[in-house]
């Protein structure tokens, strides 16, 4: 955080373009999805499945139907209330609320921060033994070094 100031939060809070809302976003992983994927948390997105973890819905399962990017809100399939008019309407949770149970992993780019995000420890000790065994196969070649030229000064001007 930049800011230790509270006021200062919470102007971020509500002043924040959509795009940069979407790492407050970020709900636990289940302990499953967190051994799998070596991460702790990600950002929520439609068609996860999250179970509830406070509130009066706590320990409901549910699929992510909508995220308000504006409100700070996930709306989760199966979690409404009813109107007095009859009609249901989704009871939005914030998404700290929640924990991911199932990860929807159709888009690539989200494959791809689980990759970056989880595999860090992973690709260290590849990257290790690739280094170990490129040294042992082939001596690194020597570089030529290379002459620095002389910049060439342009004509100055006449002046005024």
């Amino acid at each position: 955080m930049k800011t230790t100031k509270p006021g200062k939060q919470r102007k971020k809070l509500y002043q924040d373009p959509l795009h940069k809302r979407y790492r407050r976003f970020s709900a636990p992983l289940s302990p499953d999805l967190k051994s799998s994927h070596n991460t702790n948390s990600i950002p929520v997105r439609a068609g996860d499945t999250v179970r509830i973890m406070r509130g009066d819905y706590r320990g409901f399962e549910g699929k992510v139907t909508r995220v308000d990017r504006k409100e700070y809100r996930v709306f989760v399939e199966g979690v409404t209330r009813e109107k007095v008019d009859g009609s249901t309407a989704f009871i939005p949770i914030h998404p700290s609320k929640v924990m991911i149970t199932r990860l929807n992993l159709g888009d690539k780019w989200r494959r791809e921060i689980l990759k970056r995000k989880g595999g860090v420890a992973e690709e260290a000790k590849l990257a290790k033994e690739e280094i170990v065994e490129e040294t042992k196969e082939e001596p690194p070649k020597k570089k030529r070094k290379r002459r620095k030229r002389a910049k060439k000064k342009a004509a100055q001007s006449g002046g005024t």
